[in-house]
């Protein structure tokens, strides 16, 4: 596990935070103080000055809650309320989800919330064990995609055109993307701003792809044609992934197939 992004949406008086962190690394969240730096700030006063920490291992991270009187929630938004309860002065909590929504509850009855995206769950290799582990070593996926998830419908959208031959150069554009995935039972809030966000996870965490975007007609083409050309080079969408689709020409909220992933936008 290469680390993981945490991301803390803007707030009053605040802008956005983003933390990139390695194995080893921790980041601290609470409102903070000169005497408590925390790289995380969360403005509210039912919020202790340092609320707790994230910590980074080598395949996982943990959850530590410093206060004294308030359990911590991590949910998972791509597992229909699937959620763990952090209780207070717990150490280490160890969190299995992929996508991971830390809420904290606030003085007015509300919460506050960041998210911390683990990019690089290890799968085994599926020609079981035996072989290199025989030998001390170990076999992991180049590329980690859950095959459940949102990003994974956006991925197989974006692949679409190809793999039905209806245009050799075509790549879907965000509202094409929105409008396909509409009739999903899982995608339907999908919005606009969230297909973006799934995008550039695939090109960024899932992908690492770093050569820079073209301009295009004025449309950043560059990090999509670059995801549909590995995911196809590589086989991580087949044609058997387009029945995680929707039917084409299906309605939204006209039901469908069962849910390829439990997540919202």
């Amino acid at each position: 596990m290469s680390g993981v992004v945490v991301y803390l949406p803007p707030g009053p008086g605040a802008g956005a935070v983003t933390l990139r962190l390695g194995p080893g690394q921790v980041a601290r969240f609470g409102r903070g103080s000169a005497a408590v730096p925390v790289e995380l700030p969360l403005a509210d006063a039912a919020v202790s000055r340092l609320a707790g920490e994230i910590r980074v291992t080598e395949d996982h991270w943990q959850l530590s809650n410093h206060s004294a009187s308030q359990s911590y929630l991590v949910e998972n938004p791509e597992g229909a309320g699937e959620y763990l309860r952090v209780p207070p002065r717990r150490a280490g909590a160890p969190i299995p989800f992929e996508f991971s929504r830390v809420v904290l509850p606030t003085h007015g009855g509300g919460t506050l919330a960041f998210q911390v995206f683990a990019p690089d769950h290890v799968y085994l290799d599926p020609d079981g064990l035996g072989g290199d582990q025989l030998r001390g070593t170990r076999t992991v996926t180049a590329y980690s995609l859950d095959e459940t998830a949102t990003y994974f419908l956006v991925l197989v959208a974006l692949c679409e055109p190809r793999l039905r031959d209806q245009s050799p150069l075509e790549v879907p554009t965000t509202p094409r993307i929105v409008e396909r995935l509409a009739g999903h039972p899982a995608c339907a809030r999908l919005t606009a701003r969230a297909v973006s966000s799934h995008i550039d996870y695939l090109a960024e965490e899932k992908m690492r792809i770093a050569a820079p975007v073209e301009e295009r007609g004025g449309r950043r083409n560059g990090k999509r044609e670059a995801i549909v050309a590995i995911a196809l080079r590589f086989g991580l969408v087949r044609e058997e992934h387009l029945a995680l689709l929707p039917p084409r020409g299906q309605a939204p909220g006209a039901g469908g197939p069962s849910p390829a992933g439990r997540a919202g936008a």
